[in-house]
């Protein structure tokens, strides 16, 4: 997840997305145009042919961490932002689906079900499989909840109703704790099925290709 930024939205490039709130972004069309990295996991890695049901996703985080790593948008490598200042860590694998991009002007994060942690920068295939809503010092940054679809302990889960309660009881817990020793409130409205899920994806790869078209009428 990378960092958020307030810059003002591009003028003269209208799309028929299907949030009409959402406006592009003139930081972005510069992240996109303009890449010294030689391959960059959000716009050069393929998000996969069965998206938005079944993708390929960048972890930036490995399960059992306590490292914030983050995408560096500019430059395409994976940049420590802090340590979570909680003694809490991170209950699975955690990063970013590429070829997204959300209202906060990052990629759609996700979080990945798996019996492994996974190096950091290293991609898989995964299967989304629920949406949790959360609102992060009062913007929307819904995650993605998904299981690696190459592990067979996981693969079979198709809805997040399927997941133990704990498992899920743990999730929410993780992410309304991680950032109260800094003092910063988030707040996580529960959990919606997996067809949400494939909904917000689909919607954020829709806006990432108003950014591509834009970008090439420039």
């Amino acid at each position: 997840m990378a960092e958020k930024n307030d810059e003002g939205s591009a003028k003269g490039y209208a799309f028929p997305l299907r949030n009409p709130n959402v406006t592009l972004n003139e930081r972005n069309f510069a992240a996109f145009t303009n890449r010294s990295a030689a391959a960059h996991p959000w716009h050069d890695l393929e998000i996969g042919a069965e998206a938005p049901a079944v993708f390929n996703c960048v972890v930036e985080i490995s399960k059992g961490g306590k490292v914030k790593y983050e995408l560096d948008k500019n430059s395409g490598l994976i940049k420590v932002d802090r340590v979570l200042y909680s003694s809490i860590v991170y209950p699975h694998n955690y990063g970013f689906i590429p070829r997204t991009i959300c209202e906060d002007s990052d990629p759609i994060d996700v979080l990945v079900l798996m019996q492994e942690p996974v190096l950091t920068g290293s991609f898989l295939r995964a299967r989304a499989i629920g949406l949790m809503p959360m609102i992060d010092q009062g913007e929307k940054d819904d995650k993605i909840i998904a299981v690696c679809a190459d592990d067979p302990e996981f693969r079979h889960y198709r809805d997040i109703k399927e997941l133990p309660p704990h498992r899920l009881a743990e999730i929410r817990r993780f992410f309304e704790d991680y950032k109260k020793n800094e003092n910063k409130k988030v707040d996580v409205e529960g959990f919606l099925p997996a067809q949400a899920a494939i909904d917000a994806i689909k919607d954020s790869m829709d806006l990432y290709a108003a950014y591509i078209k834009a970008g090439l009428q420039r």
